[in-house]
C-alpha cells in the first residue's frame, strides 16, 4: 500500500463495496466486481473490472489502485498476478457471522474509519441478537439450504448461522462449517434422510427452480415439497459474506420461514438474473 489511508481501492467482491458505501467511504472505490449491486447506484458510479474467478488485470492496473480487496482462495491466481505487478492486496476469507463482523471492522481500520466501522458492526450484532431472541419462542422447522444444484451443495457457514438466528434448524449444520464447496456436496439420499420442512435455494449465477427440486427422484416425499415450502432467496442477498447477508438476507430467511406453502408450478425459462455480468471481463 503506497499511502494510508488508501485513496484508490479496487474491490473484487461485492461485500467490501457495500461496506465502504455504508461507511461513507465510497469515493475511495475506483473499480468493482461485476457482481456488485449494493447499493444500486454502484453500477452507475464505478467501473466493473472483474467477475469472481477472473479479472481484467490491465484494466485494474490502469486504475492505479493503492489497494485491491479480494476474497477467498478462489481468487488466489488474481492475487498472485496483482502482487507480481506490485499492487498491495488484502485478501479476506470470512466464512461465518463473526468473520463478517470482523471484516467490517478490519476494512474500517484499513481506510481510517475504525470508529464508524465499529459502530456499524455493533449495530448489526445487536440486531442479530434481537432477532434470535424473538425467534427463540417460535417454531423451529428443519431447513435445507441449497447453494448449487449440480452437484447439490448445502449452505456455507454464515448461511447456516443465519438460519438458526431466524429460528430454523439447518439440517446440514455440521457440513456448513466446511468452507470449501466440495466439502458441502450432498446427495439426494442425504436430503431425503434429513426430511427438511423448508427448502431454501440460491443457485449462484442462475435462478433457483423450486419445481426442478420437487421433480427430483424421491423428493416428492419431502415435507417441504409436500407442503410447497420451497423458496428462492436471491444470491446478492445471502451468498455475499457482508452486510447484505446480515440484513436483507436474514430478513429473506425470516420471510420464507413465515410463509405458508403453495403448489409448485413451472417457472419462466430465463436463467440470467439482472445485476450479474453476462460474461467474465
Amino acid at each position: 500500500m503506497s499511502r494510508f489511508p488508501p485513496e484508490r481501492i479496487v474491490c473484487l467482491t461485492e461485500e467490501t463495496v457495500e461496506t465502504l458505501y455504508l461507511l461513507g467511504e465510497e469515493d475511495r472505490i475506483v473499480g468493482v466486481s461485476g457482481y456488485a449491486v449494493r447499493p444500486a447506484r454502484v453500477r452507475r458510479e464505478k467501473p466493473r473490472v472483474s467477475a469472481f474467478t477472473s479479472a481484467d488485470l490491465p484494466k485494474i492496473l490502469a486504475l492505479a489502485p493503492d489497494l485491491v480487496l479480494t476474497f477467498s482462495d478462489l481468487q488466489a491466481d488474481i492475487v498472485r498476478d496483482l502482487v507480481r505487478a506490485g499492487i498491495a492486496v488484502h485478501a479476506f476469507n470470512q466464512r461465518d457471522v463473526a468473520g463478517i463482523l470482523a471484516m467490517i471492522r478490519t476494512l474500517g481500520a484499513l481506510v481510517g474509519a475504525a470508529g464508524r466501522a465499529d459502530a456499524l458492526a455493533d449495530a448489526l450484532a445487536r440486531r442479530l441478537e434481537a432477532v434470535a431472541a424473538s425467534a427463540a419462542s417460535g417454531p423451529s422447522p428443519r431447513v435445507y439450504f441449497e447453494e448449487w444444484d449440480e452437484p447439490a451443495i448445502c449452505g456455507i457457514g454464515w448461511v447456516s448461522e443465519l438460519i438458526g438466528i431466524a429460528g430454523g434448524r439447518d439440517v446440514f449444520a455440521e457440513r456448513a462449517r466446511n468452507g470449501g464447496a466440495r466439502d458441502r456436496i450432498v446427495t439426494a439420499a442425504d436430503v431425503i434422510a434429513a426430511a427438511p420442512e423448508v427448502v431454501l435455494g440460491s443457485w449462484c449465477g442462475k435462478r433457483f427452480r423450486p419445481e426442478r427440486v420437487a421433480a427430483r427422484p424421491g423428493f416428492a416425499a419431502l415435507p417441504a415439497v409436500r407442503s410447497g415450502r420451497v423458496f428462492e432467496i436471491k444470491s446478492p442477498l445471502i451468498l455475499q459474506p457482508g452486510p447484505a447477508a446480515l440484513t436483507d438476507g436474514l430478513d429473506a430467511i425470516l420471510a420464507c420461514l413465515a410463509r405458508p406453502g403453495a403448489p409448485l408450478a413451472p417457472g419462466p425459462e430465463e436463467d440470467h438474473r439482472p445485476g450479474e455480468p453476462e460474461t467474465d471481463p
